[in-house]
């Protein structure tokens, strides 16, 4: 596979062991990425598809769907920036910055987060976190770090809740 990527100018290899992407492949990279994330937008807002059901769903999709029809389904969402769960859709043309926040687990007793992104690998965390109304937009205030590895305490609406490192390491965003 390696070997077919490199033919098609997709990787490099520069030395045992490693595979960079060419400029090529980072632009079919991005396409691929950009195509999958805008389905997932689409799934979610306009057949109500739960944000933590999505993405098998959009990665099947998004084989199928044309570039035009993409095109399509970008414009009628009103071009969208970020996907379901917060990542940034990369545009059809320019520069893409994939760039993940600080992590909640970094966040310090006394701030505030907005949250920006949640990990999407998780569907059992993704369906969680949902039920808990963490999602991006949403600000945390957090609270306490249990000491010993123990939960983070954050307040969302008013309710106070303990996350684990398990959840803390898969939602990102900036404080306030």
């Amino acid at each position: 596979m390696l070997a077919r990527l490199a033919d098609d100018d997709l990787i490099t290899r520069p030395g045992p062991h490693r595979v960079e992407l060419t400029d090529h492949g980072r632009r079919h990279a991005l396409a691929v990425v950009r195509r999958l994330r805008i389905v997932e937008e689409f799934l979610v807002r306009a057949l109500d598809v739960p944000w933590h059901e999505v993405r098998p769903e959009a990665e099947q999709l998004s084989r199928a769907v044309s570039e035009r029809l993409l095109e399509r389904i970008d414009a009628h969402l009103g071009h969208p920036t970020h996907d379901p769960h917060g990542d940034p859709i990369p545009p059809a043309h320019g520069e893409h910055d994939e760039a993940r926040p600080q992590a909640l687990s970094r966040a310090r007793p006394g701030t505030h987060v907005i949250v920006s992104r949640v990990s999407d690998r998780d569907c059992e965390l993704l369906l969680y976190l949902g039920q808990l109304g963490i999602r991006p937009g949403v600000v945390l205030d957090v609270l306490e770090q249990a000491p010993f590895g123990g939960p983070l305490w954050v307040a969302i609406d008013g309710r106070r809740v303990p996350l684990g490192p398990q959840l803390t390491d898969h939602v990102f965003g900036g404080t306030t």
